[in-house]
């Protein structure tokens, strides 16, 4: 089994119940539930020999490998193609009976999408194999839990106002990952496979209506923002460059070509038919997927007010609101001249230092803890030499309450969850 990811990882826990003897091949090598696991990298591969050793006994290879985004070293060529070629043709020297290939649909080696065109040259490859059985399998677009591109459709479709492509009349047809694992489970067990087998759901539906799914089933109601598709298409390309994203130009290109295909030789091959995307999220789990949906954006979203909050205290601090006054508030807490100077530059350079903090992942934690500090020393402050300010009409020392709550939240929550990478 190459590749231990959403499919790879589940796949091969379902084959390893069912008897079968799995050899899981991860970069890291790291062994899970008992699995037997080797290290190999498809843009670092050993020599002919290592390859060898490894195959001995193997009967069939499912390669799962696959990556949406180019990082460093892990090119679409280089992931999709480059390396799964060298292995094929260890495959081959070692008896490998059959190679099934997850592919996607859509893919094409005349296609101006890299990985499309990655994806298509490997099928194209596969497809020309001489010694070795091979399956090509094409999945649409796959509805898991844990999946990234499910995860971000229900944090679209939680949103008060939800932002939608055009008109929303984007093809999909999404497949269960139970659906599809069954039909790969086939392939691996099978004595006869298809050569190609594009994995699709019963039916096409709209992009509009596959939000609805997602809408119905954690019952987020609100309504949707029909965006233009030429900005969409600016801010997709520029979308990387920012950071991390879910989505760039390529994406949005995929989206707006469709992806759906003839779902009758897939239930065919299944024994079944798939299941409905209105039956995808069971009502036991609605209210789960949309308190995690909602934590998906909101709280990237108090990171960031958090962050213009203090950014924006240290610029008010020091460049708009009256020295004067502010010398003079210092003053009614016992510091005069030169001191208050440069209390008050300490204080405009803390914040400044705290919301860059909450920018940068590393040192977020170390934030958190200082805003926590900061706030509750201020408090303490205006407590004793500043009372009357908690009487005051706006209430700037109260909301200091729950200000510490959030700081607090958003502490344990990715204490408990892990910072996301934004």
């Amino acid at each position: 089994m190459l590749g231990g990811g959403l499919v790879g990882g589940a796949l091969a826990g379902q084959l390893a119940l069912r008897g079968h003897g799995v050899l899981l091949a991860t970069r890291s090598g790291r062994a899970r539930d008992g699995l037997g696991a080797i290290a190999l990298d498809l843009t670092a591969l050993p020599g002919e020999t290592a390859l060898l050793e490894a195959l001995r006994g193997v009967d069939v290879v499912v390669n799962t490998v696959g990556i949406f985004l180019e990082s460093g070293q892990q090119g679409f060529d280089a992931v999709h193609v480059n390396g799964p070629r060298v292995l094929l043709e260890a495959a081959r020297a070692a008896g490998v009976r059959r190679w099934i290939q997850l592919s996607a649909l859509g893919a094409d080696a005349g296609s101006a999408l890299p990985y499309f065109a990655s994806k298509g040259k490997m099928d194209a490859l596969l497809l020309s194999t001489q010694g070795v059985e091979t399956a090509v399998v094409r999945p649409s677009l796959v509805f898991a839990p844990e999946g990234t591109s499910t995860r971000w459709f229900a944090q679209l479709a939680s949103l008060p106002v939800t932002p939608l492509p055009g008109a929303g009349n984007q093809l999909v047809q999404p497949l269960h990952l139970d659906d599809l694992l069954g039909a790969l489970v086939a392939l691996v067990e099978r004595d006869q496979v298809p050569v190609m087998l594009d994995a699709v759901g019963p039916r096409p539906l709209p992009l509009r209506d596959y939000l609805q799914v997602f809408k119905r089933a954690m019952r987020t109601g609100g309504t949707f923002l029909h965006m233009p598709m030429a900005p969409l298409r600016r801010l997709a390309a520029l979308a990387p460059r920012l950071g991390p994203a879910p989505f760039d130009a390529d994406a949005m290109s995929m989206l707006e070509a469709g992806n759906t295909a003839d779902p009758a030789p897939f239930h065919h091959w299944l024994g079944r038919t798939p299941r409905d995307p209105d039956s995808f999220v069971p009502p036991a789990q609605g209210s789960a997927m949309a308190n995690r949906a909602i934590l998906g954006w909101t709280i990237p979203a108090m990171r960031v007010a958090l962050a213009a909050m203090w950014l924006a205290t240290a610029v008010v601090s020091l460049w708009v609101y009256p020295r004067a006054d502010s010398l003079a508030m210092l003053a009614q807490v016992g510091l005069h001249g030169a001191v208050a100077v440069a209390a008050l530059w300490a204080g405009a350079l803390a914040d400044l230092a705290l919301g860059i903090g909450m920018l940068v992942r590393r040192f977020r934690t170390l934030a958190y803890a200082g805003q926590l500090l900061l706030v509750a020393a201020y408090t303490l402050i205006i407590s004793i030499w500043l009372p009357e300010q908690w009487a005051h009409p706006f209430g700037p020392v109260l909301k200091n309450l729950p200000l510490l709550a959030m700081i607090l939240a958003l502490l344990m929550l990715d204490r408990t969850h892990g910072p996301d990478p934004r």
